[in-house]
């Protein structure tokens, strides 16, 4: 009932994912705007058909044609991408003669998305984009389809444990962030055991590796928490790889155990929970993608950490004690290749410090 992320942008996404230079939007020039002018920030061109009313009656064929060759010739790139929009595809804007007749010396990816695909589900878009890279031959098959799995498992678990279960939930920034880094702090402190768990995705892993960016020296020298992290760097596109391959070289503790890659946190967080199920925890820190991890089978003290305001209230249904939750995490993270602060992160140090 109360607004998602769009199909739309999650081709725009995933297009980016997969270092594509210039993305032309084939519809209004205020279709998906905001996500539009973000991806400006890592490096993707971003422009649109600017269709108007006499083109959602006569059909824009010719200004998409137009809009390619001008995009090749401004700025020379070897992979492009072609977004459709609610306006292009409702009317039957054929992506691939436009590609064919624009005859550009570059691979061109067509993405039929627009916002009522597969009834609005955002991942719809990135699997349209996987479908057509491969067949364009941008990547391969294999990797396509286990990409596939993976944001149809994130649709199960959006459905059933977060926020697109069919209900209106009103968005909520949850407990004090100050009090939750005390506890959090204070746990370590007094030798409880503790472990982290980075269940996280893609670029927002920069903003949420920030959780466990200090030194446990500080707090406790004798007390080394546990550390899982999906941050396999042997695993999706190059890109998401070199993520996980940055965050590993930038944390100052040890990563006890590897769950998966970046792309695979819709399952990484079962095989998390599988990891710690027999390590008689006191407290479980869960950041990223919480409501994947099974917290309800742990009966211990638990802190979730997300980026969602309207997941507040499903991680506290599913058991985690306390909640709070990480504002604007893509924005934050956008055309960057280090850890960068969260608030979160933050009041840990603070805690630390106070008790110095």
């Amino acid at each position: 009932m109360h607004p998602r992320p769009s199909p739309i942008a999650a081709s725009l996404y995933t297009l980016r994912d997969m270092n594509v230079e210039v993305i032309v939007m084939h519809g209004p020039t205020g279709c998906c705007f905001r996500t539009a002018r973000l991806l400006e920030s890592d490096g993707v061109r971003v422009l649109t058909t600017g269709m108007s009313e006499n083109d959602f009656i006569l059909g824009a064929g010719e200004k998409l044609e137009k809009t390619l060759i001008e995009a090749y010739e401004m700025f020379k790139p070897k992979l492009m991408g072609i977004v459709g929009t609610c306006a292009s595809m409702i009317i039957g804007e054929d992506l691939k003669e436009a590609i064919a007749n624009a005859d550009l010396d570059c691979t061109v990816i067509p993405v039929e998305s627009h916002g009522g695909s597969g009834e609005g589900d955002n991942t719809v878009g990135a699997i349209m984009v996987l479908d057509a890279a491969a067949e364009c031959g941008v990547i391969e098959r294999s990797e396509a389809d286990r990409q596939i799995e993976m944001l149809e498992k994130a649709t199960e678990i959006e459905k059933t444990r977060g926020m697109a279960q069919g209900k209106y939930i009103k968005p909520n920034f949850g407990d004090s962030k100050e009090e939750v880094a005390k506890i959090l702090v204070n746990a370590l402190k007094d030798n409880k055991k503790v472990a982290f768990v980075l269940n996280v995705k893609k670029e927002t892993s920069y903003l949420f590796a920030d959780i466990i960016n200090f030194d446990y020296r500080e707090i406790n020298p004798d007390n080394k928490p546990l550390v899982v992290a999906n941050l396999d760097e042997n695993i999706g596109l190059e890109r998401i790889r070199q993520h996980a391959t940055n965050i590993k070289k930038e944390l100052p503790c040890d990563i006890d155990y590897i769950t998966g890659g970046l792309d695979e946190y819709p399952i990484t967080g079962k095989i998390a929970s599988e990891y710690l199920k027999d390590k008689d925890l006191d407290l479980i820190v869960v950041f990223g993608v919480p409501h994947s991890f099974p917290i309800e089978e742990f009966e211990t003290e638990s802190i979730a950490i997300t980026d969602g305001p309207r997941l507040v209230e499903p991680l506290r249904e599913l058991g985690y004690t306390h909640v709070v939750a990480e504002l604007d995490a893509h924005s934050k993270t956008l055309g960057t290749d280090e850890i960068v602060f969260s608030d979160f992160g933050l009041m840990i140090r603070s805690a630390i410090g106070w008790l110095k």
